[in-house]
């Protein structure tokens, strides 16, 4: 049966742990895999740009023994001549086995799958979903702190368009336990719909505050994230809030000695370089858990996992 990810609730708590007991095999076992996809295609389809994103699933498919075509900008593409998003997949299932999409409109990858004859992956749709930086996150808090319940976890900066945010949220208020503080500016706060609908609907324990100092002893995980320049309107207002919150050495020192600094990347300069020498910055080795739980994607999807 043809399956998508285009939710990081499309698959179950379940499916989850299967998957990620899947990445850390390939990670662990990695000659295990390396021709579990030979003769198999990747398509990657983005509208918009990415280094991480793009450059992890292309690695992830050739660590496979697979292959990698597509376009990296809509620029490249014929969506510049204003073919649909529809007509595209309906192109790409006849050239490759399986897809992954970024683009800036909400519901793109959704309307793909629906015209798809093989699996599309979302790889970000504007402000809404990125479930596989989400799966790439579990697979980090899980390598990082040995699980993903009963944790304190703060989220901080860019919280009302930081797609990553409201995915990690949704996918970890499905695990007991976790308490979360989110950190932001009151212009940037998480959008009513999480904490309505996800947080208080599942009776989840939430702070929100402006304070990272306050915050920082309790944490076991600290999710920074930029301010996206690319989401404001307006010029000024991103000046105003782009220097809000930076983590720097000093405030690594109010933190627990177990405490792990999540970021999905790039940085801007919400971090101080001075923090990479930290033990507890994560975020470099989560680009690289991102390579791992994509391969286990891609073979899951194909049906070969």
């Amino acid at each position: 049966m043809l399956r998508h990810l285009l939710n990081p609730l499309d698959f179950s708590v379940e499916e989850l742990g299967t998957l990620l007991d899947l990445a850390f095999d390939i990670k662990a076992h990695p000659e295990n895999y390396r021709e579990s996809c030979k003769g198999k295609k990747l398509a990657t389809c983005f509208y918009e740009p990415s280094t991480r994103t793009r450059l992890s699933f292309e690695a992830a498919m050739l660590n496979l023994g697979g292959m990698v075509l597509g376009f990296s900008s809509a620029d490249s593409s014929s969506a510049a001549k204003g073919e649909s998003v529809a007509d595209t997949i309906r192109v790409i299932s006849c050239y490759a086995d399986i897809c992954a999409m970024r683009h800036p409109k909400e519901g793109a990858p959704l309307v793909a799958s629906q015209f798809s004859s093989i699996p599309v992956i979302n790889a970000g749709d504007g402000g809404h979903q990125h479930p596989t930086q989400t799966l790439t996150d579990l697979m980090t808090i899980r390598a990082e702190q040995g699980r993903l319940e009963d944790l304190d976890i703060g989220l901080c900066g860019d919280l009302k368009f930081g797609r990553t945010v409201h995915s990690l949220i949704n996918a970890m208020v499905r695990y007991k336990g976790n308490r979360f503080t989110l950190i932001s500016p009151g212009e940037l706060r998480v959008p009513e719909y999480i904490t309505q609908d996800v947080l208080r609907s599942t009776h989840s324990p939430y702070t929100e505050t402006t304070d990272l100092d306050g915050a920082m002893p309790q944490l076991d995980i600290l999710y920074m994230t930029r301010i996206q320049k690319e989401r404001f309107f307006n010029e000024d207002e991103y000046v105003r809030l782009k220097d809000s919150y930076i983590l720097d050495a000093k405030k690594m020192k109010a933190a627990k000695p177990g405490m792990s600094v999540l970021h999905p990347l790039p940085r801007v300069n919400e971090i101080s370089v001075e923090v990479d020498a930290d033990s507890r910055a994560a975020y470099f080795r989560q680009a690289n858990y991102g390579v791992y739980v994509r391969m286990a994607l891609i073979l899951t999807l194909l049906g070969l996992a």
